[in-house]
């Protein structure tokens, strides 16, 4: 195919015409207040006609380029002829383009008076928008991309931000931490318990000073008793599951670890319960606040007393009774309100009673006991002892997670079984090293 010069020329033609419609059509946008509206219909037309112009461009391009070629054949040397007519044609069309007074929205922005008071961008720090600059966009080409939110899922556009969860708060404090760590390889753990010379229906203390001899006879030493009794402290289990769909634990690991995490924690909770209140019968443990022979103390036992005993007064009696019953205390398991009473305990002149580095952030501890304050021990009791001598917690199994997908149909279902579990031991082989406080009816002054 040869170089056609007339359909070029017709092409040109095109073109101008096309250009010209395009500025008829930008000088009939609207101006109000200072903005140029643009109706979709303009929009359209416009876009349109841009379009053909690109369109009828590239047809002139490719003729001219025809034409460079096939006078490069004819004539050595003709390269650089074909270089400078392609450059002069695109330069051709910018000029005719701009004789013909097109302008594009950009141009429109630059030209605008806002934007020239901008000082050539010394003014940045106040630099607006375009549309702040006379220069509406509010209707240009809005039903061009869709006239109505789309239906189905997703619903609407922009991206999704999905945040962590946030899990409950948790306790902090335990009452297994009084407890020096032991493990048993048994399942049920066998000791025998020393009755005191002096308790009911034990053995008796005879012990005396004696004579080398009466008379001639030497002297007979008295004999005291021991009573022993056997006891047992079977080994409990305490266990809790949930289930779960594989393919969401597989999609969102953080809800395995929340899972994992919460079973892990109801067992704690359970633990500190079974450690304190367990009542020995069926599965449950013995705790040490339903054992037989532990001491009490009831704070109104102060009532008589020239001032009337605190909280903390009642604290320091029972760890007495713990002393004379030659067993030091190491803890005290309170409620946080009855330790919140403790703290804000003042006197006369407002000061505090308890030891300022309590207040100050220090470790809480009363008569030099440390204070585990828990929910676990009912309000109103407090319970003073020697953790670790008079009891001992044994660790069977540690709390773990399993998971499986053998149960019921749950191989079928994509589902799995996560369970958590733990066997303990509790032998409170020294009752009298403990003493539970009463905190009812307030001693009055």
């Amino acid at each position: 195919m040869s170089y056609d010069e007339s359909r070029v020329r017709e092409l040109q033609a095109a073109l101008r015409t096309k250009m010209a419609e395009n500025k008829a059509i930008a000088d009939s946008f609207k101006v109000e207040d200072g903005t140029v509206v643009v109706s979709a219909e303009q929009k359209s037309a416009f876009d349109t006609n841009m379009r053909d112009i690109r369109e009828i461009r590239s047809l002139i391009d490719g003729l001219e380029q025809m034409k460079d070629a096939d006078a490069w054949g004819r004539e050595e040397g003709s390269s650089v002829a074909v270089e400078y007519n392609a450059k002069s044609a695109e330069a051709a069309m910018t000029a005719a383009a701009r004789d013909l007074g097109f302008k594009s929205i950009g141009e429109m922005f630059i030209n605008s008076q806002e934007f020239k008071s901008l000082q050539g961008g010394r003014n940045g720090a106040n630099m607006i928008t375009p549309w702040q600059a006379g220069v509406s966009l509010t209707n240009y080409g809005v039903k061009d991309v869709y006239s109505a939110l789309p239906t189905g899922n997703p619903g609407s556009f922009g991206t999704i931000q999905r945040d962590p969860m946030v899990t409950p708060p948790t306790r902090t404090k335990r009452v297994r931490d009084l407890f020096p760590t032991r493990t048993t390889t048994a399942a049920v753990i066998e000791y025998f318990r020393q009755l005191g010379f002096t308790s009911a229906g034990g053995g008796t203390n005879n012990a005396a000073p004696v004579a080398e001899r009466s008379g001639s006879s030497f002297a007979a030493k008295p004999q005291s008793s021991m009573v022993f009794v056997g006891e047992q402290a079977p080994v409990r289990t305490l266990a809790h599951w949930e289930a779960a769909h594989r393919n969401v634990l597989a999609d969102e690991p953080q809800l395995r670890s929340i899972i994992d995490n919460e079973l892990m924690y109801g067992l704690r909770l359970l633990e500190d319960d079974q450690i304190l209140n367990g009542d020995g019968t069926g599965e449950n443990l013995t705790g040490v606040l339903q054992t037989t022979g532990i001491q009490t103390y009831d704070w109104s036992d102060g009532a008589a007393l020239p001032v009337a005993d605190t909280k903390a007064d009642a604290i320091r009696r029972a760890a007495t009774l713990s002393f004379l019953s030659y067993y030091e205390p190491t803890g005290v398991v309170m409620h946080p309100n009855d330790w919140e009473d403790i703290e804000l305990t003042k006197d006369l002149n407002g000061q505090y009673l308890v030891a300022v580095s309590v207040a100050m952030g220090g470790e809480p501890k009363i008569w030099r006991l440390p204070i585990i304050d828990t929910p676990a021990i009912a309000e109103g009791t407090a319970l003073v002892g020697a953790f670790g001598t008079g009891a001992q917690l044994y660790d069977r199994e540690q709390a773990s997670i399993r998971i499986s997908e053998q149960h019921a149909d749950f191989f079928v279902r994509n589902a799995i079984v996560v369970l958590a579990e733990q066997r303990l031991a509790l032998a409170v082989k020294r009752p009298e090293a403990f003493v539970k406080v009463t905190f009812d009816g307030a001693p009055e002054a």
